[in-house]
């Protein structure tokens, strides 16, 4: 069931045996006369990363924006867990356990590991900071993630390196219960070592059982971490193919021109 914060539509969800977490069904999206997205059909499994590809423009952050909740598609409908619902902001989203990680990471340079994890959600005791809650919260959210390169989780975000900051926005974005963890370029201006660290600390995720949905340009992280790979061309979804079936030449002809020549014959979506 959905909560009473998100909106059920009124379309019955499509009937399939293995209803996977998030499914969205032609899904649009313009901008005055720009169509952003046209009638995307994806799906989004738990417990596998789901890479989103496409060249510059072709509609992966609006997607992932309607998706969060911060853009209200146009036409179509989103469905979670089997049941519609339409999201009227990021709350909504969240409270769903869809949290995004977006490239700038949205950390507070000036503020310790506890405090930026629980950033806007603080918790608290009789009117007062429950310091010590959080950082055992915190810990153990850091430990189950395997992430140990942190000296101290009340050390500032400023000290950290690109990849300890990564590592921490994405066990933040955890912390809250989260079903769906969407990531806009995790890896993008990290080193060889801290690009490791970031792929391995995304598999965990998928490991645990959560739905993975990464926007990345980087070829080689996609195929090292993903499961399935969507591509989008100019708004359209131009496939969607499990990481087996697939090598860079043909994402790059399914993101320059929408269609590869070098694909079998195979269904759009899921289980190509």
């Amino acid at each position: 069931m959905t909560t009473s914060s998100v909106s059920p539509a009124h379309s019955p969800a499509p009937e399939q045996e293995d209803v996977p977490l998030l499914r969205l069904r032609g899904v649009s999206k313009n901008f005055g006369p720009v169509q952003a997205l046209s009638n995307v059909d994806l799906d989004v499994p738990a417990g596998q990363v789901t890479a989103l590809a496409g060249d510059n423009g072709a509609g992966k952050s609006v997607l992932i924006k309607c998706i969060a909740g911060i853009h209200a598609p146009d036409g179509g409908q989103l469905y979670w867990e089997g049941e519609p619902v339409h999201l009227h902001g990021p709350r909504d989203a969240a409270r769903l356990g869809i949290e995004t990680v977006y490239q700038d990471l949205a950390l507070c340079d000036n503020l310790d590991i506890v405090q930026n994890m629980f950033l806007g959600r603080e918790k608290t005791r009789r009117g007062l900071l429950d310091e010590e809650s959080m950082e055992i919260d915190a810990g153990a959210t850091l430990r189950s993630l395997a992430v140990t390169s942190v000296r101290s989780i009340r050390q500032p975000v400023a000290s950290l390196s690109g990849g300890q900051r990564q590592s921490v926005a994405i066990a933040k974005s955890v912390l809250w219960n989260s079903k769906l963890v969407i990531m806009d370029e995790p890896t993008a201006a990290l080193g060889v070592a801290q690009t490791e660290v970031v792929l391995q600390l995304v598999r965990r995720l998928a490991e645990r059982g959560l739905a993975v949905l990464i926007i990345s340009h980087n070829m080689n992280d996609v195929f090292r971490v993903a499961d399935r790979i969507a591509v989008l061309h100019l708004g359209r979804l131009a496939g969607v193919y499990p990481i087996g079936r697939l090598n860079r030449e043909i994402v790059v002809d399914l993101m320059t021109t929408g269609r590869s020549s070098r694909l079998s014959e195979g269904g759009r979506d899921g289980d190509h």
